[in-house]
């Protein structure tokens, strides 16, 4: 896991929670979703494949974990989890609480809209509630 470095446009769009086993778990900085992304921490990982079989255990793992208090936000009713890697090259998982009459319902919430940034008090408690959630 030496050398990892996090993509620049990730770090602009999205806030550091915790460290996981392999991933950071980062906030999304956008308050109309419940929204986090793991961020595998290997070295040049782009796809799914370029993670061996013990780091893709992993990675499920973690992706189990955040989904399960993902579902239980309030209000949410179905889970969006996407790696897509079109803008974004650097491996990272999506997962993402949705409801009917959201922002960006029933479509995906890529290229919907603006982001609606967190003020800075609402982020921080944000960060510090899923950090303690995470442990």
């Amino acid at each position: 896991m030496s050398g990892f470095a996090l993509d620049p446009r990730l770090a602009a769009d999205s806030v550091f929670v915790a460290d996981g086993p392999l991933s950071q778990v980062r906030l999304m900085d956008d308050a109309r979703f419940p929204w986090l992304v793991l961020v595998p921490r290997v070295d040049g990982a782009s796809e799914w494949i370029d993670l061996d079989g013990g780091q893709q255990r992993l990675l499920l793992a973690e992706v189990n974990q955040v989904s399960r208090l993902l579902q239980a936000e309030p209000g949410v009713r179905k889970l969006n989890l996407g790696a897509l890697g079109n803008i974004v090259r650097q491996l990272h998982v999506h997962l993402v609480g949705r409801h009917e009459g959201d922002a960006a319902w029933p479509g995906p919430v890529w290229g919907s809209g603006r982001a609606q940034r967190f003020a800075p008090d609402d982020l921080q408690r944000r960060v510090e509630d899923w950090a303690q959630r995470l442990r």
